[in-house]
């Protein structure tokens, strides 16, 4: 976790609007996308934050702007859904209340096959105009020339991502929570990224608000390959990630006092714990992860040093995973287990973040009118997710002593911090 604040003087007009502010900071949070694993990290890390710091209400905030899988938690806080309630939701899968829709992974694995229907049938075109065109020229050109338009036939996605608009919108038909930009009680932007200019569209912004909260959600998780670019009033739009990284600087133009950052995405320093460690032995995807993870990292770095000095005012607080986290690189994204596990590691890793650089994150939240709970980040027995407690899903007491020793090592970092 990283904070950044500029060198620069701040004016006395910035003092003074800060000073009116103190009892009643404008917060903002821009939350990175992920995948489902980034999902997972949000909400534990969030859940900690929100226990940790006296007077932040995460439902209460001025802006939230997400991007991806960080467009679906943002879009959770902003219908007043807590971090709590998300892990019980997505991670646990205990809704305990008929009203709700558990959300299950499976749901992102559903194959898409209108977008194969569709190509399907564009096959036999493509493949009689590319043998026209061949014997037209004569066999003046290749065969493989002529039948190159064959590539229009190729799916544009493997997966549907139709699952995630569903399940949003059942969530948010509930009482009290709405699929509608502009009944929010706070401001939500979800950024995607338009297809056929490349730009970047803020959904939830002037004439994007009509929108379904849902569909752009769809739209901004629809990751190129993976998922087909999501049509919305005629244009096509994909992964909201392509130009940035966050795009914090849209919660920051809406003049943000505090602004969280959550970017789940880091580089795995392989030789923190093996000197000689090599992630090429792992294969292609392996060297493929890390390589998206620096390039994505590198993004944020280099947009939190440039906002430090186009919004001295504002101070930024970045939380993310450290980079000697294995489990963050290599656990299995749809694992029911791994998703509790991990979820649980972001909640503990922040709470034990917040702790280490508590004499430097501390003024700064107090600048605010807000205080670090040093009480509630020394307890070491405080946990997010509920351990497994059945013979079958517990039959050696592993989890018990897994438990156990967590605790202790906590407790140990805690001392020697």
């Amino acid at each position: 976790m990283t904070s950044k604040r500029t060198s620069r003087s701040v004016s006395h007009t910035d003092v003074s609007r800060r000073r009116a502010r103190s009892s009643s900071p404008r917060v903002g949070l821009a939350l990175a996308g992920g995948g489902p694993l980034g999902a997972v990290y949000e909400i534990g890390a969030l859940a900690a934050l929100e226990e940790s710091i006296e007077g932040l209400d995460l439902n209460d905030a001025a802006i939230y702007v997400g991007i991806s899988a960080g467009g679906i938690i943002a879009a959770g806080l902003a219908n007043g859904i807590t971090p709590h309630d998300m892990c019980r939701l997505f991670v646990e899968s205990d809704a305990g209340n008929n009203e709700e829709e558990l959300f299950k992974p499976e749901i992102l694995l559903r194959p898409a096959w209108e977008e194969f229907s569709i190509r399907a049938a564009a096959f036999p075109v493509l493949l009689i105009g590319g043998l026209y065109h061949y014997l037209r020229r004569g066999g003046r050109s290749s065969i493989a020339s002529s039948l190159e338009r064959l590539k229009g036939a190729l799916p544009t996605g493997i997966f549907s991502g139709e699952g995630i608009h569903e399940f949003m919108q059942q969530t948010f038909a509930i009482q009290g929570r709405t699929n509608d930009f502009r009944k929010l009680r706070q401001r939500l932007v979800i950024v995607a990224t338009d297809l056929d200019s490349g730009e970047p569209v803020r959904f939830g912004h002037r004439e994007y608000e009509h929108v379904p909260i849902s569909k752009a959600a769809q739209a901004s998780a629809a990751v190129p390959g993976l998922f087909p670019p999501v049509e919305i009033d005629g244009r096509y739009y994909v992964d909201g990630a392509l130009r940035k990284t966050m795009h914090a600087s849209i919660a920051l133009e809406e003049d943000v006092d505090l602004l969280l950052c959550l970017n789940p995405i880091v580089p795995y320093n392989a030789r923190s714990l093996h000197p000689a460690g090599k992630l090429a032995q792992g294969g292609l995807l392996s060297v493929l992860s890390q390589s998206l993870r620096a390039i994505i990292h590198s993004r944020v770095e280099i947009g939190l040093a440039n906002y430090a000095v186009t919004y001295p005012a504002s101070d930024i607080l970045l939380i993310e995973p450290s980079t000697e986290d294995a489990d963050m690189f290599f656990t299995n994204l749809f694992s029911y287990n791994s998703r509790r596990r991990m979820c649980e590691n972001a909640y503990q890793n922040t709470r034990m973040m917040l702790w280490q650089r508590r004499k430097e994150i501390g003024p700064m939240l107090e600048r605010h009118g807000l205080r670090l709970k040093l009480s509630v980040l020394r307890d070491t027995s405080l946990t997010l997710v509920k351990k497994p407690t059945s013979d079958k899903e517990d039959r050696f007491g592993l989890n018990r002593l897994n438990e156990t020793l967590d605790g202790l090592e906590r407790h140990l970092k805690i001392v020697a911090g």
